[in-house]
């Protein structure tokens, strides 16, 4: 599956997301402490780059941000450092509307809008 934006990245919707992957959120810090996937690993688009030794080599990791659409740059920018990872379709609104879990950092219920 491809993201239509982006058809060059490759994309998996959240239904197709199980335990063994890891789930790499984007998102800035308050998007991230307003709701995120329970255990996904955090790191800003921003940061990736100074960040890469933080990044698992030997799991399926799966990209996600809001909507997909940073989360897909940043996947195909992955992909060109010899990478291998995906990007989530649709973002966290999709996980959302998926009825996946959420939790929240700010003892709030969970949001992604």
């Amino acid at each position: 599956m491809s993201d239509p934006r982006r058809p060059d990245v490759p994309s998996i919707p959240p239904a197709e997301l199980t335990d063994d992957i890891v789930l790499l959120d984007v998102r800035r810090q308050e998007e991230w402490d307003a709701g995120h996937a329970p255990g996904a690993l955090h790191i800003p688009s921003d940061d990736i780059p100074a960040k890469l030794d933080e990044l698992p080599r030997d799991r399926d990791v799966v990209l996600v941000c809001h909507g997909g659409g940073r989360s897909s740059r940043t996947t195909d920018w992955l992909l060109k450092q010899g990478y291998e990872c995906r990007n989530l379709a649709g973002g966290m609104v999709a996980y959302a509307e998926a009825g996946l879990p959420l939790v929240s950092e700010t003892g709030e219920p969970p949001a992604v809008d």
